[in-house]
């Protein structure tokens, strides 16, 4: 969760550069000539948009409601060759659901492989993250273009399965986050000698107020099955006019009527400690119109940071709103998103 010090870590990766081992996370080889039609109906982004060499993420996976119940990073090696990387939770449960469709549709000649337990990911975050991978052996880093990945590329002497210029801090919307999945061994390697190369070890704790300062949503907090993206209003992964896709149907139908809450971001006045929490409620007055979904104190600006969601009449963006913190009210000015 954290080496010591979260608000240090944080402060770091904005600063110089962090590792994050997020080997948690699951991971899956796809292949099969079937691999694009069953990744095509399963999520909700047009992946004939997609080049060889490149991530398409995230995408979402949705239940026949058009409800979320995964943002997922597909890499595309061609047609017939995907990996993905899916959220902790649903390592089984992601894997499970495509494999249900896979044989409801008929699509035989697809292999999901999940390789999560046999490999390590980690994250070099921060603007010196390029300097990192060029010790490691990466020369071309600065090369990559943002969602850009390198197969089968040499670091410190064996090959890595995969290099990607993606991250979940927002440093690689600045070109300065990189990913690396690797076998377990080669992993450790990497992570001791980055840490070597001026790279500081960062946990959870901070991958999370960072996340959230980009107004990053995290699966199970702030979006799951209950909540649809026109209200998470996560449009990156949304191709509504792609045609078949499963929850899409419904997810136009959703689109057309409008919904009555949405997502928004916010921000606490400097200097007010309080850390808004899960189910906090908001308020326009003494009304109730809102509640939180995560929150966190961003060391970097020096303030108490959040989202969550609001009804469709009161998303007074630029405006002020009420926090509920344990029966005192806080004012929250509603913000868009990255709160930094």
């Amino acid at each position: 969760m954290d080496y010591g010090s979260p608000t240090e870590e944080h402060l770091n990766t904005r600063t110089s550069v962090s590792i994050f081992d997020v080997s948690h996370m699951g991971r899956y080889v796809i292949k099969g000539k079937d691999s694009f039609k069953l990744l095509q109906k399963l999520v909700t982004k047009d992946l004939s948009e997609v080049k060889e060499g490149f991530m398409s993420g995230p995408v979402l996976l949705l239940n026949e409601k058009a409800g979320i119940k995964d943002d997922i990073m597909l890499y595309k090696l061609k047609d017939d060759s995907w990996l993905a990387v899916v959220n902790a939770p649903n390592v089984v449960s992601d894997r499970e659901w495509m494999l249900r469709w896979k044989s409801e549709w008929g699509l035989n000649d697809v292999d999901i492989e999940d390789v999560t337990l046999k490999t390590a990911l980690l994250a070099i975050q921060g603007p010196k993250a390029p300097e990192v991978m060029e010790g490691l052996g990466l020369h071309d880093a600065k090369k990559l273009k943002i969602l850009e990945f390198m197969y089968k590329v040499e670091l410190l002497g064996k090959e890595a399965f995969l290099v990607s210029h993606s991250g979940w801090t927002g440093e690689e919307v600045r070109s300065y986050g990189f990913e690396v999945w690797t076998d377990v061994s080669h992993g450790k390697e990497i992570f001791e000698k980055a840490i070597e190369l001026g790279a500081k070890p960062a946990g959870l704790i901070a991958r999370d107020s960072l996340r959230l300062e980009m107004g990053y949503l995290l699966i199970g907090q702030d979006m799951d099955e209950t909540v649809n993206p026109i209200e998470a209003r996560y449009w990156l992964p949304l191709s509504l006019d792609k045609g078949e896709c499963l929850g899409c149907p419904k997810l136009l139908e959703i689109y057309e009527k409008g919904v009555s809450k949405v997502r928004v971001g916010f921000k606490l006045k400097k200097g007010v400690k309080s850390i808004p929490r899960h189910g906090y409620k908001i308020y326009a007055g003494r009304e109730e119109v809102g509640y939180v979904t995560s929150g966190a104190y961003s060391s970097f600006t020096g303030r108490s940071i959040g989202m969550g969601y609001v009804r469709t009449d009161h998303p007074y963006i630029g405006f002020k709103l009420d926090l509920d913190v344990r029966g005192v009210k806080q004012e929250i000015k509603i913000s868009e998103f990255p709160l930094i």
